[in-house]
């Protein structure tokens, strides 16, 4: 019979990867961006003295890389992108009421019903991060190929402003991920070290999901024993 304390594999191995390979460079971009924003470009970070490579140079070369992953990675996966567009632009009744028990939930671990793949908050979230991540490539890359002039003041500020957001967001992200919120609790698991988390951290923040990825069978598998006892039952009767 399943408990809560039973492990589940919400992402795949490949998901997982591709995962990782997108954020290390992020990290990575957003470092070095705000250091450069912030006016330090003569004062080496960081990164900058780990690699060798200063930290301009080394921005360009992390946001070439995170370009070809994207690529790789659209490529690659390209049957999985109707499904996340599709669970994530999902509005269902009742996604209001997550949003207003939320900042509750964050601290009891009582979330209010949602359906689909991911909660209402995490769909914004993929929308800001997938989109965002989109305007720093192609801005990024405009940058690197244009020298002065008005389309490259344009594309300088929409980059630094994409930036600046993408941080927020993607540090809000980062802190629900890890699990320092009570109600979030080991759902790092999902993204790390195998992938599989507890049942019961699911089905706290994923319902639906958990209801449609487990099998009948499975979710049942104390049937046939229930069913055992009674005939045991019966068969007593009968000697009787």
């Amino acid at each position: 019979m399943a408990t809560g304390t039973d492990r589940i594999e919400r992402y795949g191995r490949r998901a997982r990867w591709l995962h990782a390979a997108v954020y290390l460079p992020t990290l990575a971009l957003l470092a070095t961006g705000l250091w450069l924003l912030g006016g330090k470009e003569g004062h080496p970070s960081i990164l900058s003295r780990l690699t060798g490579v200063a930290d301009t140079r080394l921005h360009i070369w992390l946001g070439w890389g995170l370009t070809a992953v994207v690529v790789l990675g659209l490529v690659a996966g390209v049957r999985a992108i109707p499904t996340f567009l599709r669970e994530t632009i999902r509005h269902d009744r009742g996604d209001g009421r997550w949003f207003v028990r939320w900042p509750i939930a964050v601290f009891t671990g009582r979330f209010a019903r949602h359906e689909g793949t991911w909660d209402p908050g995490q769909r914004i979230a993929n929308l800001v991060i997938v989109v965002g991540l989109l305007v720093l490539i192609v801005t990024g890359v405009g940058l690197t190929t244009l020298h002065g002039g008005h389309a490259f003041a344009v594309m300088a500020k929409i980059h630094k402003w994409t930036a600046l957001v993408l941080t927020l967001v993607l540090l809000g992200h980062v802190v629900i991920a890890a699990g320092v919120l009570p109600g979030y609790k080991g759902v790092w698991r999902s993204m790390h070290l195998g992938g599989r988390l507890r049942k019961d951290t699911a089905e706290r923040v994923w319902p639906a999901w958990i209801e449609t990825s487990i099998p009948a069978d499975a979710a049942h598998a104390s049937r046939p024993s229930e069913a055992s006892s009674a005939s045991d039952v019966g068969s007593a009767k009968k000697a009787s």
